[in-house]
């Protein structure tokens, strides 16, 4: 069985307060989008050796780290503590950006919790794997809806982003990954919590038009500050006549929204990786 773990966005991303296990709680609008990972299970023969329930077998465009830290895999034994589901084969082909901002760790995970509770007949329940998918990771619960959605507490409470049209349908993005870590403890430290002007999911629900002057993410500040290649790459994307860019998450991957499909962009980004696709 196989399924596409698709990455978001966040549209605007404020860090409003400090909480007392140290995290910090954040509002921000995540958006789902169609570049993703190939995620496909096999039931396991019984004769073949392995030494754990899992056998992984990751390729594609980008390393998804060790196995013994790869989500998909944590994600695995996190369901079989409390299910019994045979030993799988599991491949994963990577096209999704690592250490973007673009949560394709987090949706492999939740995806895999998506296609375990599918193969094997678990009848969870979404808000059952959404409690799994908070212990794997803040981000996690969005992906198994996988719709816009409004983030608080630390990303993993949520509520509906807009109405059921949605802003940004039928919309282009353009989204540009320069080679370049973002290390995100970092980025908090040097972050002073604050309230927004207006709330992001106000904004979203506004005109994109608007969004420009009034739809920030707080982490452009200081990685911008320490990393001016990505402020280079936002402004470029405005030139291009995007209608609202922004950086996604703690970056680095950036992204723009225009009304029409964007030509050029890999060539204006030429050793970067870029994707063009239609929301």
């Amino acid at each position: 069985m196989i399924t596409f773990p698709c990455c978001k966005i966040n549209l605007g991303l404020n860090v409003v307060g400090v909480r007392d296990d140290g995290f910090h709680n954040i509002e921000t609008v995540f958006y789902p989008v169609p570049l993703t990972d190939v995620l496909e299970i096999k039931k396991m023969d019984e004769r073949f050796p392995c030494r754990g329930n899992i056998d992984i077998h990751v390729t594609g465009d980008f390393e998804a780290g060790s196995e013994d830290d790869n989500l998909v895999v944590k994600a695995y034994d996190l369901i079989a503590r409390d299910f019994e589901i045979p030993r799988i084969h599991a491949h994963l082909y990577k096209r999704i950006p690592v250490q973007a901002g673009l949560g394709g760790g987090s949706a492999d995970a939740a995806f895999m919790i998506r296609l375990l509770d599918e193969r094997f007949r678990l009848n969870m329940g979404n808000a059952e794997m959404e409690r799994y998918a908070a212990m794997l990771g803040a981000d996690c619960p969005f992906f198994i809806n996988a719709e816009p959605a409004y983030g608080t507490g630390i990303g993993d409470i949520l509520e509906p982003a807009d109405d059921e049209d949605g802003n940004l349908d039928g919309y282009w993005i353009a989204i540009v990954k320069p080679d370049i870590a973002v290390s995100t403890a970092e980025a908090y430290k040097a972050l002073t919590p604050r309230q927004p002007y207006k709330n992001c999911r106000l904004v979203v629900r506004q005109p994109i038009e608007t969004w420009r002057d009034e739809l920030s993410n707080d982490f452009e500040g200081p990685v911008f500050k320490v990393h001016p290649e990505l402020q280079a790459v936002k402004n470029q994307l405005y030139a291009m006549g995007a209608v609202y860019a922004q950086m996604s998450g703690s970056g680095s991957a950036l992204y723009g929204i225009f009304e029409n499909a964007p030509g050029n962009i890999a060539d204006t980004f030429d050793g970067m990786f870029t994707a063009v696709m239609k929301l």
